[in-house]
């Protein structure tokens, strides 16, 4: 079939363009950067130029298509307009849930966060439905939670709306801010990354790029129209996964502890030069205070109503640090 994506030539986007051309289907890819093409290079592919805010060019590339999956987004940890949070983050899904309408498109794959839910407390794992009214650091997570509910409103109009919140995604691919994980390890292995935020013991949720794509294509299959599906991984601290790197490479860094107040005092620093210089920050106080709660995710739901799979952390990462070494060389 003809397939729409958007954000195709991000991290995830990427991946599941090839997975989908690999299957022999013919995906049209939305391209705001032609110059990134040569990401998609694909018989299969059809490089469609435009962004999710030019409504012209979302027709175009949509013609003739069957389903939509909408993954691009702004994801970054800052912008110079707050108001672009919401502005691409919402108003672009409503731009494609809109023309999904006009040219009678039915199904749409919404990829949103699993942060929407909030941290776990009391180092108990969260799922769809766990916090109603989460306490959110980010405009990134406060602008998916808009867009979820603009989704579901769609669904009324007779669009077929998934949901799907992947966690925190790493493994092989383009390194860009999505993939941050394999970023670190790659930095971590050459030397260059030694921080370990406050004592290292907080926890995360790892979900292996693959599991995200198979679950990205199972749910268009298989969900539930207005959904959620948390797409998760394994749960561990921030100082078991780096063990894990230092396991499998034989490579023990050292790294140093950073109190709370020391990061935030340095993200505030980030933030400033980032407002008066424009320079992007590594980091800011919301996303310092968010990577120092537990976020700890269970992936029951997909794994029962989409077959969904978790690959083991030390399978993922032993992979991941495979193509690190054979294809991105340290």
């Amino acid at each position: 079939m003809h397939i729409f994506i958007t954000g195709a030539t991000g991290y995830i986007g990427q991946q599941l363009a090839f997975k989908l051309a690999n299957s022999g289907h013919t995906v049209h890819a939305l391209l705001r950067n032609e110059q990134k093409g040569a990401l998609l290079a694909h018989p299969n592919i059809i490089l469609c130029a435009g962004d999710i805010l030019d409504i012209s060019a979302l027709l175009n590339a949509m013609s003739g298509c069957e389903q939509v999956y909408h993954l691009a987004a702004l994801a970054s940890v800052w912008n110079k307009d707050p108001e672009a949070f919401y502005i691409l983050n919402v108003d672009g899904l409503k731009n494609v849930l809109d023309c999904c309408l006009e040219l009678n498109i039915e199904n749409v794959l919404f990829t949103s966060t699993a942060g929407v839910v909030g941290h776990a407390e009391n180092i108990q794992p969260v799922c769809e439905l766990t916090n109603t009214n989460p306490k959110l650091e980010t405009l990134y997570e406060k602008s998916k939670v808009e867009a979820e509910s603009l989704l579901k409103e769609y669904n009324k109009k007779g669009i077929r709306g998934i949901i799907v919140n992947p966690s925190r995604v790493y493994g092989p691919g383009l390194l860009t801010e999505s993939n941050g994980f394999t970023r670190l390890m790659k930095m971590y292995i050459g030397g260059h990354w030694k921080i370990k935020p406050c004592n290292g013991k907080s926890i995360g949720n790892y979900v292996y790029i693959d599991d995200t794509i198979n679950g990205l294509i199972s749910a268009m299959e298989k969900a539930k129209p207005g959904e959620r599906y948390l797409l998760g991984g394994i749960n561990a601290t921030y100082n078991e996964f780096f063990a894990l790197v230092d396991e499998l490479t034989g490579i023990k860094r050292k790294m140093y502890n950073v109190p709370l107040p020391i990061m935030i005092l340095m993200s505030r620093i980030q933030l400033f030069m980032a407002e008066v210089f424009g320079k992007q920050p590594l980091i800011t106080p919301p996303f310092v205070r968010k990577y120092n709660k537990h976020w700890i995710v269970t992936s029951a739901k997909a794994e029962r109503e989409l077959g969904y799979h978790i690959t083991p952390l030390k399978e993922g990462v032993a992979k991941t640090l495979h193509w690190l070494t054979e294809t991105s060389p340290i």
